[in-house]
């Protein structure tokens, strides 16, 4: 059984008076500890297939399960709660707050969760130290690298110990050689945290590395 389970989704928009319709009867299952790419033209979709995946967003229409959870069926707080505590995510824009330091970006959903500092402060540190940034943990956004900013939002998204990483062009702002970096680091995340990975991407070297990649088009997913 697959532990991401959409079935069926649907989702549109009202643009100009008029409903676009982005997903059409989509349906996407990915296994425990598969990691998928997603890709497809600009505004096909792709980032609005992995917010409600994430419940960022909701669906018109069909489910989504992650594991045990009915996501699509969740109330708003215990879809909060849910996410923060489940799944991890990526953007292309890192959005790290300017105003604190690495590690305390790195803690931030682990202060939304309320755990004491005394278990948050080690794990962040921890994780920071993993992706490379062992000698930035008081450095603010400012002070950092692009490549550097995004490993920091990779911390972000592991420090909860999601079952889920969903990453949406996350080297779509970086450089060649920092977005090859970055690949290797979110492979290795991927392996080490036994993740269930989901990327959309257009980078056709960070595709080729999943187990398995899909095109959206027409507001459904086909073999690439």
């Amino acid at each position: 059984m697959a532990f991401v389970a959409v079935r069926g989704i649907v989702k549109s928009y009202t643009v100009g008076g008029r409903a676009l319709i982005v997903l059409r009867d989509l349906d996407l299952h990915v296994d425990r500890g598969e990691m998928v790419a997603i890709v497809g033209a600009s505004g096909v979709g792709k980032s609005t297939l992995l917010h409600l995946v994430g419940g960022l967003d909701r669906v018109d229409a069909g489910d989504i399960a992650i594991g045990d959870a009915q996501v699509t069926a969740m109330a708003d707080g215990d879809l909060v709660a849910f996410r923060n505590r489940e799944v991890g995510f990526v953007f292309q824009f890192h959005h790290l707050l300017p105003e604190f330091s690495a590690l305390e970006n790195a803690e931030m959903p682990m202060r939304i969760a309320r755990l004491p500092v005394a278990e948050a402060r080690p794990r962040a540190e921890d994780l920071l130290k993993r992706v490379g940034l062992g000698e930035r943990l008081t450095h603010r956004p400012a002070m950092l690298s692009g490549g550097e900013q995004q490993r920091v939002a990779v911390a972000r998204a592991l420090v909860m110990h999601p079952a889920v990483l969903l990453a949406d062009e996350p080297t779509g702002d970086l450089d060649e050689a920092t977005a090859e970096a970055l690949h290797g680091l979110l492979r290795e995340m991927h392996r080490n945290f036994g993740l269930t990975s989901i990327i959309a991407t257009h980078n056709p070297r960070l595709a080729a590395a999943c187990d398995r990649v899909l095109r959206l088009q027409e507001g459904r997913l086909v073999p690439a």
